[in-house]
């Protein structure tokens, strides 16, 4: 049986990121990948690049990053209207690299030729894919369309192909001598006159290389193909703006963003919840006790903040999810209830306060989770990680998770708490890749697996979460899970999206009990780790014993007598 490849628009993707993510498919997985997407303007470049004579332009200058990369090859560049494909598959070492990008290239002149251009080729002795090589006229010169370089090691290949549709062919003739060549001209499909939208050239590549890789045995998601360029539809801080009033989800703009999403309706919010999400509340002494200390340190838990249905059922047990960084989010999610305002800035004590309240609660699995701050140059990843250091000064033997927002991205934000060792990093996705957009706009599917990917990468226990009940299928669900265990991630939750007001978006549906066990056998069976999943599963929910699950446990070796 054939191993379906999975197909992934992911729209416009940072280099860096999208780099994060194949590669932690390439090192972790064992599916077959496409991972479709443009870049932002970037040039990268292996490490024998003469930069010197092919880079000429100062790459900030003209709106780009300069990147280095574990590669061959001479500089490169990478921009908006050009399809980039990483295909992440399976082949057989025997083949070599050369039969790979052989491989690649044929992928490329089938899909030109069916968008009516049959005069693609190869040409002898330049990788890649060149228009006109065997025409007979010495006046037409061969063009490049597609440049290929790829990596093959240990039967898994890595990057791929980057195919000029739109591109401002600028970057490619004036900015730089691409791949070193300096006397043959590049070329596009729309200088060629094929006037094709990028949709059009996706939906042929990916069908093509299903065939090729795959046998016919695809299973492809989308990101949103169209989305607010002025960025009406994030919050004010999310936009630049600073300060301002409070963000509030408009309703016709989130019912837009849904169905643009292919959601069209949803429950009324007076609809009466299933038997099974009705927790039961018990406020004990244990939890009045826990509710005090908190209040004593001013602190804020998420459990109250987000409405969490498991709050006495956790709290009862002496745990409870910090939440850091403040109460007010500088961003407008679609499905959470904490406020999206102007935040104040982080309290220097906090990191303090927040471990000698663990000390008191005598916690031996401690959760930080934090509101998203994009006023903060790192994002408030220096504040988090000076709470997993107090933490562990106060109570060295307590495992630490925290549950972060993205840091936009940034690396360098992003190794500040990497570089204190948190046990569990967790990073929910929330969603599958259709309905992003739509839940949480400030965010993207492919750079939640990113940071995932870059905790792996650092050889940190990744952890993730997502709803269900947003309008997704199982078969989205099934590739979402796919997708997270090939790049490594360790613990999964799933739970079902409860609505908080009339203001947020509305449940498509409630999954039963009986799902939710097979999505969990299914993600496990992919190779995560540990699947935590029910209707009242939250991020935070028994994260001590999905802990324990993935993490090895000393062997006590006894004396031999």
């Amino acid at each position: 049986m054939v191993d379906p490849l999975r197909v992934r628009w992911l729209g416009r993707v940072p280099y860096r990121e999208a780099l994060a993510v194949q590669s932690a498919l390439f090192e972790h997985g064992a599916g077959q990948h496409l991972l479709l997407l443009e870049h932002p303007h970037v040039f990268t470049h292996g490490a024998r690049a003469d930069l010197l004579t092919n880079l000429r332009c100062e790459p900030a200058a003209v709106g780009a990053e300069l990147v280095a990369v574990k590669r061959g090859g001479d500089v490169t560049y990478h921009g908006p209207g050009q399809l980039v494909g990483y295909p992440i598959v399976n082949v057989d070492n025997r083949l070599g690299a050369a039969a790979h990008v052989w491989n690649v290239e044929g992928l490329i002149i089938d899909a030109l030729a069916e968008l009516g251009m049959a005069n693609a080729g190869r040409l002898e002795g330049f990788a890649g894919v060149w228009l006109d090589v065997d025409d007979a006229d010495p006046a037409v010169v061969p063009r490049k369309i597609c440049a290929i370089g790829v990596r093959l090691a240990n039967g898994r290949t890595m990057h791929g192909f980057a195919l000029n549709v739109t591109t401002d062919m600028a970057y490619l003739r004036d900015h730089i001598v691409p791949c070193g060549i300096g006397d043959k001209p590049v070329t596009s499909l729309v200088e060629e006159g094929v006037e094709v939208t990028m949709r059009e050239v996706v939906d042929v590549v990916a069908r093509l290389a299903t065939d090729r890789w795959a046998d016919g045995a695809g299973e492809r998601q989308d990101v949103a193909w169209r989305h607010a360029v002025d960025g009406r539809d994030l919050s004010a801080f999310s936009r630049g703006e600073g300060p301002g009033e409070q963000v509030k989800l408009v309703s016709d703009r989130t019912a837009a963003r849904l169905e643009a999403a292919g959601v069209a309706t949803g429950l009324a919010i007076e609809t009466r919840k299933p038997d099974w999400l009705r927790p039961k509340v018990e406020l004990g002494e244990s939890v009045t006790a826990l509710r005090r200390t908190i209040r004593e340190l001013d602190l804020v838990t998420v459990c109250e903040d987000a409405g969490c249905p498991n709050l006495s059922e956790c709290w009862a047990d002496g745990t409870a999810t910090f939440m850091v960084l403040g109460e007010r989010c500088t961003r407008a999610c679609g499905f959470c209830l904490v406020d999206t305002n102007k935040p104040l800035a982080p309290a220097t004590d906090e990191p303090k306060r927040v471990a000698e309240a663990i000390d008191r609660m005598d916690l031996d699995h401690a959760v930080l989770t934090m509101v998203a701050r994009d006023d903060l140059a790192d994002g408030g990843m220096a504040h988090v990680a000076a709470c997993v250091e107090a933490i562990r000064d106060r109570r060295p033997g307590t495992q630490i998770e925290t549950l972060i927002s993205d840091a936009k991205g940034d690396d360098a934000a992003l190794d500040v708490l990497f570089r204190v060792r948190p046990d569990v990093l967790n990073h929910n996705v929330e969603t599958v890749a259709r309905l992003q957009r739509a839940v949480r706009p400030s965010a993207s599917y492919a750079r939640s697996l990113s940071v995932l990917a870059r905790a792996k990468g650092a050889g940190l226990t990744a952890k993730t979460g997502f709803m269900v009940g947003l309008g997704e299928t199982d078969d989205e669900i099934v590739g979402l899970l796919a997708d997270l265990a090939d790049l490594g991630v360790d613990i999964v939750t799933i739970g079902q999206y409860l609505r908080p007001t009339s203001h947020h978006l509305p449940i498509a549906r409630y999954a039963d009990p009986a799902e939710f066990a097979r999505w969990k056998q299914i993600g496990e069976h992919l190779g995560i780790g540990h699947v935590e999943a029910s209707p009242l599963t939250r991020s935070s929910y028994h994260a001590k014993s999905a802990a324990d699950a993935v993490t090895p446990q000393p062997v006590v070796v006894g004396l031999r007598r």
